[in-house]
């Protein structure tokens, strides 16, 4: 998926474990086969996971990466009213793998999709049991870090133009660049509220028609209380995001600004995954129709 990507396989990940976490020694090692873009992900027996990054960047970075997103599961954990991964340690970089990596806690669950609850009612009111309890958490005092999502709109204005020429052959790019410049121009928000910021399918975890399990947790932070917003065009259709809106209680302001993140997310998806991650190229192509069929471009 990234020129800079980074191989491991499982014989590796038992070298690893039994050298670094022996705890772990003799429990079996099952590489995932997941629509991840950042890290490959191997189960540790019945109860654990590692996860490994795929990108390759300096290792010091990577150790002070590793060590706050640590912070920021633990502290997602505890607030969190659905389960989620707990850090149990950070691995050492070796001649095996290049960089640090993470050992957490498993969570059971069947991952998501675009499709497969987007009519449900009873999803989209735990999506709001999540969305409601992250907000409502401490800030302590802490602000948007500047990093990724999350901020003013108009920081990405560089990316999407990358974005609108990459996807010339794939989607209408001049109805999505009238969007964008509809979206652009709306006001910042006047607050900020704690965030997962990345709430992906992907990232979350079903049974039934409930949410049981919330993952990659490592990035909660303050941000646009609009960011946990993207799910709506992510996960619901037209109908059930209503659901989602009225439970709630969010403005248009809010609403719009939510559709512009989960726009701004999508846009990067459907064309840099088209050829190496088809199920993240589909969440692309499938939040965009959603955004279109909500928010029609500016004239």
């Amino acid at each position: 998926m990234h020129s800079d990507q980074i191989g491991i396989k499982a014989a590796h990940v038992s070298e690893l474990i039994a050298d670094q976490f022996p705890q772990f020694q003799g429990e079996e090692i099952i590489e995932l086969d997941t629509a991840g873009t950042v890290n490959a992900v191997f189960r540790i027996g019945t109860k654990h996971a590692a996860r490994f990054p795929l990108r390759m960047m300096d290792p010091a970075e990577c150790t002070r990466m590793l060590d706050e997103q640590a912070k920021a599961s633990a502290e997602f954990n505890e607030l969190c009213p659905f389960p989620s991964p707990k850090p149990v340690g950070i691995g050492r970089q070796s001649g095996v793998f290049p960089l640090p990596w993470l050992v957490q806690t498993w969570i059971e669950g069947k991952v998501a999709t675009p499709m497969g609850l987007c009519n449900s009612s009873v999803f989209a009111l735990d999506l709001v049991r999540l969305i409601t309890t992250l907000r409502a958490a401490d800030l302590e005092g802490r602000t948007f870090d500047g990093r990724g999502r999350g901020g003013n709109l108009t920081d990405h204005d560089g990316w999407m133009e990358v974005c609108f020429s990459k996807s010339e052959h794939l989607l209408d790019v001049e109805h999505l660049r009238r969007m964008w410049g509809s979206f652009r121009e709306l006001p910042s928000p006047t607050r900020e509220a704690m965030s997962h910021k990345d709430l992906i399918p992907g990232n979350l975890l079903v049974h039934g028609e409930h949410l049981v399990g919330v993952l990659d947790t490592g990035d909660f932070a303050p941000a646009d209380p609009s960011l946990d917003l993207v799910a709506g065009w992510h996960l619901l259709d037209r109908d059930t995001r209503t659901i989602l809106r009225e439970a709630l209680q969010i403005d248009d302001l809010e609403w719009r600004r939510g559709a512009a993140w989960a726009f701004q997310q999508a846009m990067g998806l459907a064309w840099y995954y088209e050829s190496t991650n088809p199920v993240m190229a589909e969440l692309g192509r499938s939040t965009i129709s959603r955004l279109i069929e909500d928010c029609p471009a500016q004239v």
